[in-house]
């Protein structure tokens, strides 16, 4: 069994993989309104919480097509990095920038799941590190592939969750002066509520 260590903002970084149009028009595991909120939601939570943030698209001129404009939108200025691997770690460019970030746990999220956010995770997880995959801001073309793709994971060290735990674990304390911003991003019901009840409580 392995020890919790939890997430922080001096040990985390995200990356994003391959959430691009052609991609997404073929996920079947969540509907493309779900996930659209649910990644644009990860990168702008992310964002609040000074986060190191990676991103890298397939062949976005002759396959799959651009990222998706809402997620392009929630990160300005950030350079996506396009590539031919299939595993977005084998990309030395990628590779560098993760590697550049300093960070040792990953926080990884692509389409599809068993794929774009399997493959590097696990090789991060080869290289020594803590891989960490949001499955609600991945998502992928069947049941089968779901189910697969996190058997494959957990076999190989890789730790699943979902994109709100992921954040408020390294949110921590409700108090904190980001915590509106970081539950504004997370945009849930639940989250408003509590993003309002973290700024009450520092009046």
């Amino acid at each position: 069994m392995t020890r919790y260590e939890p997430l922080t903002r001096d040990n985390a970084a995200v990356i994003l993989v391959d959430h691009q149009i052609g991609l997404m028009s073929g996920v079947r595991d969540y509907s493309t309104g779900e996930l659209k909120h649910n990644v644009v939601a990860l990168a702008k939570a992310a964002k609040a919480l000074k986060l190191p943030i990676v991103v890298t698209t397939t062949a976005r001129d002759s396959m799959w097509g651009p990222t998706f404009p809402e997620l392009v939108e929630a990160l300005p200025g950030i350079e996506i990095i396009d590539r031919s691997t299939v595993n977005a770690y084998d990309d030395a460019r990628v590779a560098r920038a993760i590697e550049a970030t300093g960070r040792k746990k990953l926080i990884f999220a692509g389409i599809s799941l068993e794929v774009c956010a399997a493959f590097p995770a696990m090789t991060a997880v080869t290289r020594g590190l803590d891989a960490y995959v949001a499955v609600d801001a991945s998502g992928t073309f069947s049941e089968t592939k779901h189910q697969s793709g996190l058997a494959r994971m957990q076999q190989a060290g890789v730790i699943v969750s979902d994109y709100a735990t992921l954040m408020v674990e390294i949110l921590k304390d409700n108090a904190a002066p980001e915590a509106a911003a970081v539950y504004a991003a997370l945009d849930m019901p639940w989250a408003t509520l509590v993003g309002q009840i973290a700024a009450a409580m520092r009046k």
